[in-house]
């Protein structure tokens, strides 16, 4: 197997790759119109799913409530004290700029009727009165800031019955965090015993359809290709995913058993919505699909926890947390067991992860995701700097033999047999190795995924700029600057190897094109992906020229 071949691997692969991606996007399943609901009715035993209704709101006028941290912007709905939209005020929908220095932030929580997507949560009973995400809360006032020198921030909305029962549900929120603790407290002032569950529900409407103002725009954006669905965890099962297709499908749904330590939430290229339930409590998992009015569908995820039994005059709380905001890898993990593996990368973990790990110790040295991408292709050739070496030098000699190879194919003309067997004897002698160039690639494949996955999938690289025209190295280049730059460097790559002795003419026609394949390749793929292959490709090309140089200074064997 020689260089070119491999080279003809690489790009084929790179092509069906994308391609398989495309048709994924556009010809995959689609969740059906209507569904059937998976959540089973509720026995009246402790952690058994209850009958959760999801019309009929309760009589009453709500109100909107503004939360805002350093963070966050939170809209919190009085009717069932549901968080209907959150603003990340730390990440804006388009790239920072000089025309536009100041974007809209992200809205990853939206009650709106394109991208339905609200956190719910709420108490249910089967003897005795209970608010659920239906119910009217009162709330002490409509807007809430965290100021300067405050680290902690709680917001009560409040509810009360007839009967003597009252819940308050405090929402607490932290500078600087995404994660907001949910402490539904119930005093039971009533003349009985008070039994009930307390469950928690992330619902929204599928992946709206993205409008774009042209073909490269459309391919070129990362977010269409990562997972968009449900997520659960637990100790037993570790971490899956469920997409919206799938809800009606009995063998792929959470388990219904009662889970300690898990959690449940609603993921999407870059942010995540979760309900992570207290690490001792046993809830049990569920899903259902809520068909609107309109036609369209909503899909819930559900935690449900155990039994709650409160005396009259005696009071009870159940605890949780809700987590709205980035994939951050590093602090993830910390919030809550299996948090983390949300950054989902895959089969290619295994090769995404240290990848991710050494950008951000580099970033961590120079501030700039693009200067560390560079940094890591000098770390990655110094690392496998004697191994291309011996591509080169296999590659020299390669060329050097060709008067001998060409005088070998007179000699045995249309025998192809004793031609192979000839060439195998002569690279014996010669001690050439004509698979050295495939060794480096080796290593080149695995890189050039696992980087497009930190790309794609890392909020850390989402919008990082580098320099001038890229403002964002997980967007393609705007002006395919560096696809252009790439092409120029294979092409003064083919200039100085010559091609390969024993490749046939198709080959040969082949790699004529592949520099203009791979640019086309590269119009549509993360800028920083493309950055690392043209400072590789240019590092490849002065150590190339320079091993030339040194082969060519050494006087050649005369032909025997």
């Amino acid at each position: 197997m020689n260089q070119t071949r491999t080279f003809l691997l690489f790009a084929l692969l790179a092509v069906a790759y994308l391609l398989f991606q495309q048709w994924e996007q556009d010809y995959g399943p689609h969740p059906p119109a209507s569904a059937a609901a998976t959540t089973q009715s509720s026995s009246g035993e402790p952690g058994a799913a209850p009958v959760i209704a999801n019309g009929n709101a309760s009589a009453g006028t709500a109100q909107l409530i503004t939360v805002s941290t350093d963070v966050l912007r939170l809209t919190i709905d009085t009717r069932g004290g549901s968080i209907v939209r959150s603003e990340l005020l730390q990440y804006p929908v388009t790239p920072r700029t000089k025309k536009d220095p100041n974007p809209a932030p992200i809205r990853l929580l939206d009650d709106g009727s394109t991208d339905y997507f609200t956190a719910q949560s709420g108490l249910v009973s089967a003897d005795g009165a209970a608010p659920d995400h239906r119910a009217i809360f009162q709330a002490a006032q409509t807007s809430y800031e965290l100021t300067a020198g405050q680290d902690a921030l709680n917001v009560d909305l409040s509810w009360a019955d007839a009967s003597g029962m009252k819940v308050t549900k405090r929402y607490t929120l932290h500078r600087g965090s995404y994660a907001i603790e949910l402490d539904q407290q119930i005093d039971n002032g009533s003349g009985k015993t008070w039994d009930g569950q307390a469950y928690r529900q992330l619902q929204r409407a599928d992946r709206p359809a993205a409008v774009y103002s042209n073909f490269l725009q459309r391919i070129s954006d990362q977010s269409r290709y990562g997972f968009f669905g449900a997520v659960w965890y637990s100790p037993e099962d570790k971490f899956k995913k469920l997409d919206f297709s799938d809800f009606a499908k009995p063998k792929e749904q959470p388990p219904t058993s009662q889970i300690t330590g898990g959690w449940v939430g609603m993921m999407q290229n870059y942010f995540l919505g979760a309900w992570i339930p207290n690490a001792k409590e046993a809830d049990s998992f569920s899903t259902t699909v809520i068909n609107e009015e309109t036609g369209k569908s909503h899909y819930v995820i559900r935690s449900v926890g155990p039994q709650i039994s409160v005396a009259p005059g005696q009071h009870a709380s159940s605890a949780a947390q809700l987590y709205i905001g980035p994939k951050l890898t590093d602090q993830l993990g910390a919030i809550a067991p299996g948090l983390d593996l949300t950054v989902d990368y895959g089969m290619l973990k295994i090769f995404a992860e240290p990848l991710h790990w050494t950008l951000a110790q580099l970033e961590k040295l120079t501030g700039n995701w693009g200067v560390a991408i560079i940094l890591l292709v000098l770390l990655i050739n110094l690392a496998t700097f004697k191994l291309t070496n011996a591509q080169f030098q296999s590659a020299n000699k390669m060329r050097k033999l060709k008067p001998r190879i060409d005088a070998l194919k007179e000699r045995y003309g249309d025998d192809r047999q004793k031609m192979q067997q000839a060439m195998m004897e002569l690279y014996k002698k010669e001690k050439v190795n004509p698979a050295a160039g495939c060794f480096p690639m080796l290593i080149t494949i695995p890189i050039f995924y696992g980087l497009y996955y930190v790309l794609r999938d890392s909020v850390e690289l989402r919008q990082a700029p580098f320099f001038g025209w890229i403002h964002d190295l997980s967007a393609a280049d705007p002006y395919f600057v560096l696809p252009v730059l790439y092409t120029i460097v294979m092409l003064a790559q083919q200039w100085m190897m010559p091609v390969q002795p024993g490749m046939d003419p198709a080959q040969q026609k082949m790699m004529k094109f592949m520099p203009l394949m791979f640019a086309v390749i590269f119009l549509f793929f993360p800028s920083g992906l493309v950055l690392y292959y043209a400072v590789n490709g240019i590092c490849r090309l002065l150590q190339q020229w320079w091993m030339m140089r040194r082969a060519d200074a050494v006087p050649a064997k005369a032909a025997a």
